[in-house]
């Protein structure tokens, strides 16, 4: 019972718009915001990079990836990566910086291990979602990048408030539903991901795929569906329709194929 109030206490807070995030993660989001901005330029966005190590690193990374570095000549330096990758790809590793904050303060062993499959989750979600946007869903690719590095992040939040409250996530059956649709959103609004994004993240659960598949939601789905790291939350029921979809599907098979080494390195970068 005192479990379930705490429970309400947190969704009623998400309801409010009163999330509690950790200092770590307030600092990363001033930094995604920063990056943002329009009037941000290269020299003041590289000076902020260049004080966040990680994200520097990983910068770097995704510069030297196959899908940007076609060429096949490596990247050294961040300024030569802000300029190889653009300022949308660099807001979305910064996105990736703020997710990761989240995990980063988790002190039980069992939340922090949960925590870290489910980076490895979302990053294999985004670099898949990446391929399928651009060679089957016809979406734009950043975007669904994007959208697959923050999908998940009202999962990371009920982690991390778990770390506080032991037990919180024992049964799924309790934030599963409309209560994690409350806190998902409210996250996305915080993070201040766009209103399509997030619209196709809050409406991942419980959906449905009609071939052909068409949209960022659609992607995300089957994206999901294909990574090799499942999430450690609760798993979500996939309506028939997708698996009758991805399962067996020769053309499905041969864009996967094709762009094996695209996707291996991109999610490589991300998890960095």
């Amino acid at each position: 019972m005192e479990k379930l109030r705490d429970y309400a206490e947190i969704v009623a807070q998400a309801s409010r718009g009163e999330l509690v995030f950790p200092t770590s993660v307030n600092a990363a989001l001033r930094l995604q915001l920063a990056l943002a901005d329009p009037d941000c330029d290269t020299d003041d966005v590289i000076r902020k990079v260049l004080g966040e190590p990680l994200l520097a690193a990983r910068t770097v990374a995704l510069a030297n990836a196959v899908v940007f570095n076609r060429g096949g000549a490596p990247v050294t330096s961040v300024r030569a990566a802000v300029q190889r990758v653009g300022f949308r790809n660099l807001y979305t590793m910064a996105a990736a910086m703020v997710v990761r904050q989240f995990g980063s303060r988790i002190r039980d062993a069992g939340l922090r291990a949960q925590a870290e499959q489910l980076w490895r989750h979302s990053a294999h979600v985004a670099a898949l979602a990446h391929v399928v946007a651009r060679k089957l869903t016809r979406t734009d690719a950043d975007t669904a990048l994007f959208a697959g590095i923050v999908h998940a992040a009202g999962g990371f939040y009920l982690l991390a408030r778990a770390d506080d409250i032991p037990g919180l996530l024992d049964d799924p059956e309790d934030w599963m539903g409309a209560a994690q649709e409350i806190i998902t959103r409210e996250i996305m609004k915080k993070m201040a991901i766009p209103e399509p994004v997030s619209q196709a993240i809050v409406s991942l659960h419980g959906a449905t795929l009609t071939p052909p598949p068409l949209g960022l939601r659609d992607t995300l789905l089957i994206a999901k569906h294909l990574a090799p790291v499942a999430s450690p939350l609760a798993p979500q029921r996939e309506h028939a329709s997708l698996a009758g979809f991805v399962d067996d599907n020769a053309t499905l098979d041969q864009i996967l194929f094709d762009s094996s080494d695209e996707a291996a390195s991109m999610s490589a970068a991300l998890l960095a």
